[in-house]
């Protein structure tokens, strides 16, 4: 690839002396300490700090500073010279960002490799090269609003994303301010209103569509740069307003509204640390409050060589030796805190707030190491600093350390779990259809070797029903059909993902009588009647409550079926007796229907990426087994249609079979990889219970012989 091309001017378009000087670059001790501000609310957000909850909204503080200081730093120029060179602004961008990057990547990889489980270091290169590339918030997005990604561990490098989202801004801004620039000294006019009126319109728009992607898919909007944009806006906003600011609120009769402002934006902050928290519809109109408060400090600010401001100010406290000594460190702690963090307690397990606030604050000592050795040397290099090509290589070469380093994280997993799946290779084992062994051959007991399928293919050991398990966003389920061709007669499956996830078993019971499936699947979505949130829209859940009511006006209007199997996961509500009125409304319309209904009981929940732990475990399967009081709580619901509760519905209870009596349930169980994630069954072991479902269906009454 070829450099950046470099736009220069000989005469400025004279700007004046006093629009220079307004944008003269000067030393903001207070702005030192507002980065202070910023990663200490981060930090005890990660950390789970009480009173913390909101402090995600630190990221805004650093996105507003940042687009004050980089388009105050344009703006000099422009002023200064009519235009600036973009060879040279990418080349100080690269020296101030990506060698402490850089190291924080590669050192992440090496901790990776001794500390995670080979199919999570694949997971993490991946990660690796995307934040390697400045894309690390775009390959998140895909991660965070795909429901069936939800249960993956979270990646070390996920901090990356605010990363990504400012190098794409600026990889736009900067090209458009100069383009303004060029324009106005062509035409003899001054840049600054041209500036302006873009600002105005980025900020306006990427605003707006902040609004339209909160309401219809949080992560978007949460992690996406267009949605973001309009924070750097602010900043920008600020930096063209700061010069008038400076002006209006200079002297000691201002005093008090410079404090007022300053305080007042300190407030702000600190209110939304406090009381936003995970179900905040955020960014929204939300981030407002922390990125106006931001700027609010900003304009309220001082310069250093300014003595006006009276000692009640916000500025004269941020700008203090201990605010201004955490704000020097606040960007490679924010580099260094998570990875530490993360690989502590994937290595740990999860752990309290006091220990994850000691881990983060110890963060600070490889924060102030690549500070020091890394960071600083680099950026004021006169060396480097004189050729802006000699920059340009060093952000280079700090993309391509950790992107070699990612390549081999990644191949040595690769080649590790591929030998695993030749381990595993052969078709699914046959299941036992009753007694306490999974399957009908178990064979010698194990305690460990290769486990089927194997945990990278278990992973996308998937029901094969891809479109009739309908995503978040849809509120009705196609026509899904399956099984024996023009059958007369159905199995309808229904229920959420815990129900899909039976389908190879229960498509194996309807094609031995010659039947077909029916499928009304939903991601994430209760088949009783409860109002939930999903996590992948990152609001409230209104879709389902459609899919429900049309998947059930569905069943009553279509001729009867001759089973209705339905499952559902059982945890969307604490509220037991909330939970049993609304079962007890939906098992009613399906039973009035005039078919006989099977109630699935939950299968075992084990909050955690099962196939990544199993990978790491081949040797002890016994290491991926979780308490059977955990994985596996009480179900009211299945307790009571057991002693006949409801005429018409019957329960199927296999979690015996699944979690056999003892302090605890496998993950493995006789060799078969029991589960893809951390809640659902892998294909695999719902086709090796589907003879022990159907021998309980039968038992039931609710089948007839195979073949009538």
């Amino acid at each position: 690839m070829s450099p950046p091309v470099t736009l220069t001017a000989g005469t400025p378009v004279a700007p004046g002396r006093a629009a220079a000087a307004a944008y003269r670059l000067n030393f903001r001790p207070d702005i030192e300490g507002l980065r202070a501000v910023a990663i200490l609310t981060v930090l005890g957000f990660h950390a789970g700090v009480p009173f913390f909850a909101g402090g995600y909204v630190g990221v805004d503080v650093f996105f507003v500073v940042s687009g004050f200081l980089i388009t105050g730093l344009l703006l000099a120029r422009i002023t200064a010279h009519g235009t600036f060179s973009l060879a040279d602004f990418y080349a100080r961008r690269a020296r101030r960002i990506l060698p402490a990057a850089g190291v924080a990547l590669a050192a992440t990889a090496a901790a990776c490799w001794l500390l995670l489980a080979p199919l999570a270091r694949v997971d993490v290169a991946y990660d690796l090269i995307a934040a390697a590339f400045s894309a690390a918030n775009w390959r998140f997005v895909a991660g965070q609003t795909d429901y069936l990604a939800a249960h993956a561990e979270p990646s070390p490098v996920l901090h990356f994303w605010s990363l990504a989202v400012e190098e794409q801004f600026y990889l736009g801004w900067a090209p458009v301010l100069l383009l303004v620039a060029v324009l106005a000294r062509r035409w003899g006019r001054s840049a600054l209103p041209g500036i302006a009126v873009v600002a105005g319109v980025v900020t306006a728009g990427s605003f707006a569509l902040n609004l339209r992607w909160t309401a219809a898919s949080a992560p978007l909007a949460y992690l996406g740069s267009p949605s973001r944009a309009w924070q750097f806006g602010v900043g920008a906003t600020a930096a063209l307003a700061a010069p008038y600011a400076a002006r209006a609120l200079s002297g000691h009769g201002q005093a008090w509204a410079r404090a007022v402002l300053g305080w007042g934006g300190v407030a702000a902050i600190g209110w939304a640390t406090v009381t936003f928290d995970g179900l905040t519809p955020y960014p929204g109109l939300a981030a407002l409050v922390p990125t106006l408060g931001a700027a609010a400090v900003i304009l309220a600010g001082q310069r250093a060589d300014d003595r006006s401001a009276s000692g009640v100010q916000a500025g004269r406290l941020l700008g203090s030796g201990p605010a201004r000594t955490v704000g020097r460190l606040s960007y490679t702690w924010y580099l260094w805190h998570w990875p530490v963090l993360v690989l502590a307690q994937a290595r740990l397990g999860e752990l309290g707030w006091p220990a994850r606030l000691a881990l983060v604050l110890a963060a600070g000592v490889p924060a102030a190491l690549t500070t020091r050795l890394v960071e600083r040397p680099l950026r004021f290099s006169l060396v480097v600093a004189a050729r802006p090509r000699r920059g340009l290589a060093v952000g280079a070469t700090a993309v391509v350390v950790p992107l070699a380093a990612a390549l081999l994280l990644g191949s040595g997993a690769i080649r590790i779990l591929e030998g695993n799946a030749r381990d595993a290779a052969g078709p699914p084992p046959v299941g036992a259809a009753g007694g306490p062994w999974l399957l009908a051959q178990p064979g010698p007991a194990r305690h460990g070797g290769p486990v089927r399928p194997a945990p990278a293919q278990a992973r996308r050991d998937f029901p094969p029903i891809a479109g009739c398990e309908v995503p978040p966003e849809a509120t009705l389920s196609p026509p899904c059909r399956y099984g024996t061709p023009g059958a007369r007669d159905r199995i309808v499956l229904i229920g959420d993902s815990h129900a899909g996830q039976w389908f190879t078993a229960v498509d194996e019971v309807a094609r031995r009588r010659g039947w077909s499936v029916e499928v009304l699947v939903k991601q994430g979505c209760p088949l009783p009647k409860l109002t939930v949130r999903s996590p992948q829209l990152g609001r409230a859940y209104t879709e389902c409550d459609t899919w429900r009511r049309q998947a059930l006006a569905r069943l009553a209007a279509g001729p009867r079926p001759r089973l209705i199997v339905a499952a559902s996961l059982n945890r969307y509500t604490g509220d037991a007796r909330a939970l049993a009125r609304r079962w007890d409304d939906t098992l009613g319309r399906l039973a009035a229907t005039g078919a006989p209904v099977a109630y699935l009981r939950d299968t075992p929940t084990f909050g955690r990426d099962v196939p990544t732990c199993v990978s790491g475990a081949l040797q002890s399967w016994s290491r991926c087994a979780v308490a059977r009081e955990t994985a596996l709580p009480p179900d009211r619901l299945a307790e009571r249609l057991a002693r006949g509760g409801r005429p018409g519905v019957s329960v199927v209870d296999l979690t015996g079979t699944l979690c056999p009596p003892g302090p605890d349930c496998p993950a493995v169980r006789e060799g078969v990889l029991l589960y893809r994630d951390g809640a659902h069954l892998t294909s695999t072991a719902a086709t090796v219970l589907a003879p022990r479902l159907e021998f309980e269906l039968h038992r039931l009454g609710l089948l007839p012989e195979a073949g009538r």
